[in-house]
């Protein structure tokens, strides 16, 4: 059974995407206040989510390019302080429409290069633990996405305004920077048996000059540059696909049916949708245990089906107890999609583990952008309640990607398989 081992450099990789978390889902009530303050529309005020989807693509485009140039801890941190100047764009800038959806894409670019380092840097790491390395970084982001609109809440209702509880972030990355400093902990740059080091030093040489490293020494390129992604690959980049659109559905939506099914306020629909982020704070914590117990493509049907059976719950529902314990249940489910089809997309493609967290990136923008759009549409005609029958069909096709990627994949990609035999 495969053993995840947590050393420094992997809490540093969790805080990273802690960090992440925090504005990614503090972000969100954060949007209202700003149309209100710029006096924009519910449409004008949504194109924000636009540019989380522009963010990602760029983002998904220049970080295989950045970790080959830089390597993967400089782009890492690179992408820190990128953040943390653009929240300070937030907090110190006029709100003005273009200064926010400027600052919005920008922030998102940086965000979704550093998922890519991110999740490249587990997988490596941990081999077959990688599934649950990720998992448990996953977690630690829906533990900061909890706490960010608590704590923005709590400075509004001070008097201090949204800015303060954002501007908290700036200081997050700075403590997270000084202590990886102090301490001397690095972002692992690949696997340890494979890294070029300087001789004498022990330390890795920078990735610009590790092909005439091994171009000296007789060998081929460390790094892969031309090769073609597999085609297991991108059946799981469509699991990602189809399970983010999802999740961004179920996020943008779920308080308009509570309101319309169960009768719940505004304020108190949004509130709920908590319920379904604890659901997934859970879901990681014990997913990342049974993920190095269980082979990953069972795990993931077991996901999807578990999501199906909160959603039918909550569907169906005729009193908010009910709705919530479908939502904590689809929480659970959703929990461990996009860990497992990350770890599935990274593993189907060896060697190139930047390239393809890059590119997976690039399906969080269609979900962003084609998700939301299609179930709007249907909505206009039938109904939010009507319309969220379009959420089954898509675990259905989930479910129909993961079966053909089992039978696809041609090398061992589950953590019960790669594991070591002996």
């Amino acid at each position: 059974m495969p053993r995840l081992s947590r050393d420094l450099a992997t809490w540093l990789i969790y805080l990273q995407l802690g960090l992440w978390g925090y504005f990614n889902y503090g972000f969100g009530p954060i949007v209202p206040l700003l149309r209100a303050e710029q006096g924009t529309s519910a449409a004008v005020a949504g194109l924000h989510s636009t540019a989380i989807a522009v963010g990602a693509v760029a983002g998904g485009a220049l970080y295989p390019h950045l970790s080959r140039r830089f390597g993967r801890g400089p782009v890492l941190w690179a992408c820190q302080a990128v953040i943390g100047a653009c929240v300070l764009g937030y907090v110190l800038l006029p709100a003005y429409f273009a200064v926010t959806i400027g600052l919005t894409v920008v922030i998102a670019t940086a965000g979704i290069a550093a998922i890519g380092g991110i999740v490249s840097a587990l997988s490596e790491r941990h081999g077959p633990a990688g599934p649950a390395a990720i998992s448990e970084a996953n977690a630690v982001a829906c533990a900061a996405g909890l706490a960010a609109p608590l704590i923005i809440g709590a400075t509004i209702r001070a008097g201090w305004g949204w800015r303060a509880g954002l501007a908290l972030l700036v200081a997050l990355i700075t403590l997270v920077a000084v202590v990886a400093k102090i301490k001397g902990v690095r972002v692992p740059s690949g696997p340890a048996s494979s890294q070029p080091v300087v001789a004498g030093t022990g330390l890795p040489v920078p990735p610009a000059d590790a092909d005439r490293v091994a171009a000296a020494a007789g060998a081929g390129p460390v790094r892969p540059r031309s090769a073609r992604l597999p085609g297991a690959y991108w059946l799981a980049w469509g699991m990602m696909t189809v399970t983010g659109a999802v999740e961004v559905v179920l996020s943008m939506w779920t308080a308009e049916v509570l309101r319309g099914q169960v009768g719940l306020s505004a304020g108190a629909a949004t509130a709920v949708m908590s319920a379904m982020v604890g659901g997934m704070f859970a879901g990681r914590l014990v997913g990342a245990r049974i993920a190095l117990r269980l082979s990953s493509i069972p795990l993931y049907f077991g996901a999807l089906a578990l999501s199906l059976a909160g959603f039918t719950v909550f569907w169906t529902a005729g009193s908010a107890v009910v709705a919530v314990a479908g939502l904590v249940v689809v929480g659970l489910g959703n929990a461990m999609h996009y860990p497992l089809a990350i770890s599935l997309a990274v593993a189907a493609a060896p060697g190139q583990a930047d390239r393809a967290a890059g590119v997976a990136s690039y399906s969080m923008a269609v979900s962003f952008g084609a998700g939301p759009l299609l179930l709007g549409l249907v909505a206009d005609q039938v109904g939010a309640h009507t319309a969220f029958l379009f959420i089954p069909l898509l675990i259905a096709g989930a479910a129909y990607l993961a079966w053909r990627f089992a039978a696809t994949a041609r090398t061992p990609l589950t953590p019960a398989l790669a594991a070591d035999p002996a």
